[in-house]
C-alpha cells in the first residue's frame, strides 16, 4: 500500500507509530482509544510545517509519527460520520488511519495548506472504500456515478418511502447523473441480503433463501440410482418388445431410430423391394405394437 521509504509491514508500522503509541491502536477499548487520541494536543501551524519538512527532507520517522498520532482525532471525527452504514467504528478508523497516512506521507509544507484540510481527502477515499466493500456481499457501486449516489442518496431525501420522478430528477439534477441511474441505486439501497441457508426457524426466509430454488437434483445419489433403475427398465422392456416384432419390422424400426447412423425410408424400400409408403407402413405398425406391449 505504501512505496519508496513506507512499505505497508509490521517492521515499519512500529517505527511510524513508535513503540510509546502502541496503545493507540482501536482493537480492544475503543473508548480508551479515543480518549488517549484527543489527549494529543493539535499542533500548530508553525510545529505541523517544521515536522512536514523533518520528514520530507531527512526521511524523519519520528517526525511523521508525530504528524499521524496528533491527527488521529480528527480521524475519529470523520470515521463517526460512517457509522450509518452499520459498520464497527474501530474498523472505519482504521481505515482512516490508513489515509491520514498516506497523507502525511505526500504532504508538501511549502504550500501552506494545513495538513487537516489535505488529509481528509485521503481519510474519506479509504473510508469509502472500505464501506463498499462491505456494506454488502455484492458491490453496490462501481463506477463514479454510483459511488456518489451511494453516499449522497439518503441524504437527499426528504421523506420516508420511494421517491417520486420529481425528486428523482432533482437528486439527478445536483448530483449530474441520469434519472436512471438514481432509480437504480434505489433500488439497490432498499435490497438486502438473503442467507443462502437461513437458521432453522426462520420461515420468513426460508422461501426466498437461494437453498430453496437451487438445490441440484442431479447430483442426489438417491435421484441417480432411481434414474438408473428406470433406464435399464426401460431397455429392458425395449429388448423384450422388439422379440415380438417380426424380422422384418424389427430392422425397419431399427435402421430407423436404434442406430447412430439412420437409415431412410427409401434406401429400406431398396433392400426389401417395396415401396417408401410400405416401409412406412409397417414402421407404424411396429410402433404401434410396441407401444401396446410397454402399456401391458
Amino acid at each position: 500500500m505504501f512505496t519508496e521509504n513506507w512499505g505497508y509491514d509490521e517492521k515499519m508500522t512500529k517505527a511510524l507509530v513508535g513503540a510509546q503509541s502502541t496503545n493507540l491502536v482501536p482493537v480492544g477499548n475503543l473508548d480508551a482509544y479515543i480518549m488517549a487520541a484527543n489527549r494529543l494536543p493539535v499542533l500548530s501551524a508553525e510545529e505541523e510545517r517544521a515536522l512536514g519538512i523533518r520528514y520530507r527532507d531527512h526521511n524523519d520517522l519520528d517526525a511523521a509519527r508525530t504528524l499521524v498520532t496528533h491527527h488521529l482525532r480528527f480521524v475519529v471525527h470523520v470515521a463517526r460520520g460512517y457509522t450509518g452504514y452499520g459498520l464497527a467504528l474501530a474498523d472505519l478508523i482504521q481505515e482512516g488511519n490508513v489515509g491520514l497516512m498516506k497523507a502525511v506521507k505526500r504532504f508538501n509544507p511549502d504550500l501552506n495548506v494545513r495538513l487537516v484540510s489535505f488529509a481528509v481527502h485521503w481519510i474519506r477515499a479509504e473510508i469509502h472504500e472500505f464501506v463498499l466493500r462491505n456494506w454488502r456481499i455484492v458491490k453496490v457501486a462501481t463506477t463514479k456515478a454510483q459511488r456518489k449516489l451511494f453516499f449522497n442518496l439518503r441524504s437527499r431525501k426528504k421523506r420516508l418511502g420511494w421517491l417520486n420522478r420529481k425528486e428523482i430528477d432533482a437528486v439527478a439534477t445536483d448530483l449530474g447523473v441520469s434519472a436512471d441511474e438514481v432509480m437504480e441505486m434505489e433500488r439497490r439501497l432498499g435490497g438486502r441480503d438473503i442467507a443462502y441457508d437461513p437458521e432453522p426457524g426462520e420461515e420468513h426466509e426460508s422461501t426466498l433463501a437461494p437453498a430453496s430454488y437451487l438445490e441440484d437434483q442431479q447430483c442426489d445419489p438417491g435421484v441417480i440410482n432411481e434414474s438408473e433403475d428406470l433406464r435399464a427398465f426401460q431397455e429392458r422392456r425395449l429388448n423384450e418388445s422388439l422379440e415380438t416384432l417380426d424380422e422384418r419390422s424389427r430392422d425397419i424400426l431399427t435402421s430407423r431410430w436404434l442406430r447412430d447412423s439412420k437409415e431412410t425410408l427409401e434406401s429400406l424400400a431398396r433392400r426389401y423391394s417395396i415401396s417408401a409408403e410400405r416401409i412406412r407402413q409397417l414402421e407404424k405398425a411396429a410402433i404401434n405394437k410396441l407401444r401396446g406391449e410397454f402399456a401391458a
